[in-house]
């Protein structure tokens, strides 16, 4: 088969159409994991369930998301991203329409918890790494770090939005919105998606011609790929170190200030809506940092790109207990903009010391890498909260997530990456 590596008639080669495709189903994605928490006071309204309880679909929300990674990583080797991508968008839209039929709370637990974590989790981060490594040789960086804006930012934008349609129509109105979403992303998921270069007579975008690397699908089993690759990695001293740090960056982000700078500004005087809208700038400003993360991943030692990320967030928090007050002040909206251009920052480089480090099993390395960012996400959030049921405040976590983070940049800087070690 000859492949051909001109553009389409539009001037754009193919991959900038998968990578749109990406961009849109993974933005969609985040929006769908935001919606658990915007229904956690209208399900303890309506059903008298304890906050604990719909916390607890909530973590299985969390967990699953990041352990169905590299899972589905091997999956997209198997039978193709599409298929995969695809089916997850009708998990999310199963799981997310079932909720307004819920009686009971281990509905919510199977519903939002289940459904729409693993369908979540299909879409993760490893999706984007698997798009960019097989579709773009040039500006992979940059790709990467655009695919990864959409995740953190559509969280963290949508969560407003999803937070009017249940204080306004209800949550059930809110609920079958986003499974009228998920569901209208699938014929162009299904159209416009295609699993490698080759199967529409092209390559990667920047691949010299005639060095087209034409890869079958994987015969292996998904489940047993993903766990011999996690084996095999876990002997190596960088994966550790990537996956401690990636914990620590899940635990500064998602699992703190994602679920907790809410209830602590309100612990200030700060009105709820007002707090919700600050995190929404965050996502706003994360697309700036993380594409320019992309952008210095393909120019920079990615390690030392994350040394000073992590650094830079560890110092921020501990600032931020000084911050707190009633009203939105000048040096509250600093930290912000700053937190916002480091939201996700660490991702590019993270993806990009995965793939140099361990080649063509990069993609289901990082899926791991991811899960444990979950994990300490997840970790963070209990332990947050139990700082604040015991001490009635939240400085503790605050600091205890910057000296973390400063341990992460020493981590960071310490990984090794001419190879296998």
């Amino acid at each position: 088969m000859t492949l051909s590596t001109t553009p389409t008639r539009r001037g754009l080669h193919r991959a900038w159409f998968v990578a749109g495709v990406a961009f849109v189903a993974i933005l969609g994605a985040a929006g769908f994991r935001a919606t658990p928490g915007v229904l956690i006071t209208p399900l303890r309204e309506e059903f008298g369930w304890s906050a604990g309880t719909i916390s607890l679909a909530v973590s299985v929300n969390l967990v699953l998301y990041g352990l169905t990674a590299p899972f589905a990583a091997a999956l997209m080797d198997r039978f193709g991203m599409r298929r995969v991508v695809s089916l997850a968008l009708l998990l999310i839209a199963a799981g997310s329409a079932l909720t307004v039929l819920m009686t009971a709370s281990w509905q919510l637990l199977l519903f939002w918890g289940v459904l729409v974590g693993l369908g979540t989790g299909s879409m993760a981060l490893v999706f984007a790494a698997t798009v960019v490594d097989r579709w773009f040789v040039r500006h992979r960086g940059l790709v990467t770090g655009v695919l990864t804006a959409a995740g953190a930012t559509g969280q963290l934008v949508f969560l407003p939005v999803l937070a009017q349609l249940a204080q306004g129509p209800g949550w059930r109105f809110a609920s079958l919105t986003v499974a009228a979403a998920a569901l209208a992303v699938v014929p162009f998921v299904w159209w416009l998606l295609r699993d490698r270069p080759e199967d529409v007579g092209t390559t990667a975008l920047g691949a010299e011609p005639g060095q087209a690397r034409v890869t079958p699908p994987s015969t292996t089993n998904a489940a047993v790929r993903a766990v011999t690759v996690l084996a095999s990695a876990a002997r190596t001293r960088p994966f550790w170190l990537l996956a401690a740090g990636f914990a620590i960056c899940g635990a500064s982000t998602n699992g703190l200030v994602g679920t907790h700078f809410i209830p602590a500004a309100h612990d200030h005087g700060m009105a709820e809506p007002v707090a919700a809208g600050l995190l929404a700038v965050i996502g706003v400003f994360d697309i700036v940092g993380t594409v320019a993360s992309g952008w210095l991943s393909d120019k920079i030692d990615p390690k030392v790109l994350l040394g000073v990320y992590y650094g830079l967030r560890g110092l921020s928090l501990m600032v931020l207990p000084g911050l707190f007050a009633a009203t939105t002040e000048p040096s509250m909206l600093i930290f912000i903009v700053f937190y916002g251009l480091d939201w996700v920052a660490t991702v590019p480089p993270t993806v990009a010391l995965c793939r140099r480090i361990y080649g063509a099993d990069g993609a289901v390395v990082f899926g791991w890498v991811f899960g444990s960012h979950q994990v300490g996400a997840a970790i963070a959030a209990v332990g947050a909260g139990l700082t604040r049921d015991h001490l009635g405040a939240y400085d503790l976590a605050w600091f205890g997530a910057g000296a973390l983070c400063l341990l992460a940049a020493g981590m960071s800087l310490a990984i090794r990456h001419a190879g296998r070690r």
